[in-house]
């Protein structure tokens, strides 16, 4: 079993910036695509970022295209969402995920296809 841990939500208005971190234990990260999703109440969840093994390939939705980022850093198992010029409909739980899987595809786009998941973060955004 591979236990997540995300650290970084919090409570901001509108237009500030948040960093979420996860750190995946165990010798292998570079051979896992990384991901963040987010849910709310009532609704499934929905991917924001995804990245390679790597680190050179990303995804994002097309919401977040240009306010977030995601990245990687091997050498300390932690993946990174930084957030930017948050709205308030980018308030949720956010979720990283892992899948046993070096390269991209869009099946990543996908909750169902990642093999772990951290407890979630919440980010809440006020206008």
């Amino acid at each position: 079993q591979v236990t997540l841990v995300e650290s970084g939500g919090g409570l901001v208005q509108a237009g500030a910036s948040l960093r979420l971190s996860c750190v995946a234990p165990g010798r292998t990260f570079s051979r896992n695509v990384m991901a963040w999703f987010r849910q709310t109440p009532g609704k499934e969840r929905e991917y924001v970022a995804v990245i390679s093994g790597s680190g050179d390939n990303t995804y994002y939705r097309d919401s977040v295209k240009g306010r977030f980022t995601i990245s990687r850093d091997n050498a300390n198992n932690t993946v990174f969402l930084q957030m930017n010029s948050l709205r308030p409909e980018d308030t949720a739980v956010y979720y990283c995920g892992l899948r046993r899987y070096p390269t991209l595809s869009i099946a990543n786009k996908n909750w169902k296809t990642y093999d772990y998941w951290g407890q979630g973060t919440q980010v809440t955004v006020s206008s």
